[in-house]
């Protein structure tokens, strides 16, 4: 989908704006940036603890701190300078993939086993019309890639030796997609994953914004229309969480800048099999979110115009602060990182 292309420039026009302050009577949250020395927009994130942190980006750029954001490593593959990385899985300080985006041959995997001095491509696109979006694990062997329509069917990558060998999951078990539907290579989250063998794919772009779920780690799937509008392709659910294989929240909504963006939140109880609008969603688009692993109906949204925490499991969002970023994840240990454009990526912290 082309109009993934143009998001890495759309934030030309956007202003870091300041923190804003929090709400009386909620806990006071707010973004630590930490300097990473570099300009490189970073849709990819993938935090290991409070300590390991990845993050991965245009310019073919690949960060990684073992000490908190103190300090990064520019630890890029070699000669992807070419390649925009939209997504990154860490399993710890040493292991790592990463996943480019675009047409043909551009859409590629790299796995290193240390710590990003060594890096190895175990896959490579040859499908003209496959354009690979997002990719996400359930554990450190089994995990899947996502590509918009190939065929007129959603195309899914699956692994099972931790990366480093990938496949092509049959079509017979994909509803079609509708005219124009395409995912938003816009945070990494547009594939999540749960427990040992749910996943979730969420669409755009077509009359309808859709979020498909399967219970078999990809071989079968179903799918169910949600709230947040669509037909437009700039338009649909940009990224998922889901803090069990029950309840999940949806953002996204209008990635052009400047342009409103209504109902850009959505929740779910049963799965994905029913989506109900959020009462008060996100005041404008949000292309991340992430549930607080400290609280339990608590979760942060991010987006290039603000940051917005819900205390209610997606019901209602209230901003906190006004800087861009493009995605947001947590670690086991409780903590929780943000990354965007100019080189930001900050730690969550309360106040």
């Amino acid at each position: 989908m082309n109009v993934r292309i143009a998001m890495s420039v759309m934030s030309a026009a956007l202003v870091l704006a300041a923190p804003l302050p929090a709400r009386a009577g909620t806990p006071g949250l707010g973004w630590d940036l930490k300097e990473t020395g570099v300009t490189a927009r970073f849709r990819g994130l993938a935090p290991v603890s409070r300590d390991v942190v990845w993050a991965a980006g245009t310019g073919g750029t690949v960060l990684r701190t073992v000490n908190g954001g103190r300090t990064w490593q520019n630890v890029s593959p070699p000669g992807t300078e070419a390649l925009q990385f939209r997504d990154v899985e860490a399993f710890d300080a040493r292991r790592a993939l990463v996943l480019s985006i675009g047409q043909g041959t551009d859409g590629r995997v790299y796995r290193t086993e240390d710590g990003g001095r060594t890096w190895t491509e175990t896959f490579r696109n040859d499908e003209p019309a496959a354009f690979y979006d997002c990719m996400a694990f359930f554990d450190q062997r089994h995990g899947l890639a996502m590509s918009d329509p190939v065929d007129g069917r959603f195309r899914v990558l699956a692994t099972d030796d931790g990366g480093r060998s990938w496949r092509v999951r049959p079509s017979g078990g994909m509803p079609d997609a509708l005219p124009g539907e395409a995912g938003f290579a816009a945070s990494g989250q547009c594939l999540v994953t749960s427990g040992g063998r749910d996943a979730w794919i969420a669409t755009g772009g077509a009359e309808r914004s859709r979020v498909f779920h399967s219970a078999d780690r990809g071989l079968t799937w179903t799918v169910a229309e949600t709230p947040v509008p669509a037909a437009d392709p700039a338009k649909g659910v940009f990224a998922l969480a889901f803090r069990d294989r029950h309840r999940g929240i949806a953002v996204g909504g209008d990635y052009q800048a400047g342009n409103p963006s209504p109902d850009a939140g959505a929740v779910t109880r049963d799965g994905g099999a029913t989506w109900q609008a959020a009462a008060t969603p996100p005041p404008a688009y949000r292309s991340g979110v992430t549930w607080l692993p400290h609280l339990p109906f608590a979760a942060v949204a991010v987006g290039p115009t603000g940051s917005d925490v819900t205390y209610s499991a997606g019901a209602r969002w209230e901003t906190f602060d006004g800087g861009s970023f493009d995605t947001v994840s947590c670690a086991p240990d409780l903590s929780c990182w943000a990354s965007g454009e100019q080189g930001r990526i900050a730690r969550l912290r309360l106040r």
